[in-house]
């Protein structure tokens, strides 16, 4: 090989190197931690305005429905803060009845004493 060809090819291998050099330092730049943080926060953004943008058209196309999806949502949520409360009521109401009547008996027992 003539040292033409040779230095030719050792200045085509230094082309090549810089510029794999400078590929990998661009692909180090973009795999960076908060840089792919910024990135997905960027795209969850996103994401979240369609989604509430497509709730709101949905709301406004369907408002009945979407209220009783809501309610029975809401429900399910506190459904056993909901049966504590019946429960309460139910019994709260027996409690003050049979409080009614027995009242009554014990005024009449202790002044017959």
């Amino acid at each position: 090989m003539s040292e033409d060809r040779v230095r030719a090819a050792e200045l085509d291998v230094d082309r090549a190197r810089s510029k794999l050099i400078g590929t990998l330092h661009e692909l180090s730049r973009q795999f960076e931690p908060h840089r792919l943080m910024q990135e997905a926060w960027e795209k969850a953004k996103d994401k979240g305005a369609d989604l509430a943008e497509d709730a709101v058209d949905a709301v406004s196309r369907r408002p009945l429905a979407a209220s009783a999806v809501v309610a029975g949502l809401v429900a399910f949520l506190a459904r056993d803060s909901l049966i504590n409360a019946a429960g309460k009521l139910v019994n709260g109401a027996k409690g003050k009845s049979r409080k009614r009547r027995k009242a009554p008996q014990k005024q009449n027992t202790e002044a017959t004493e």
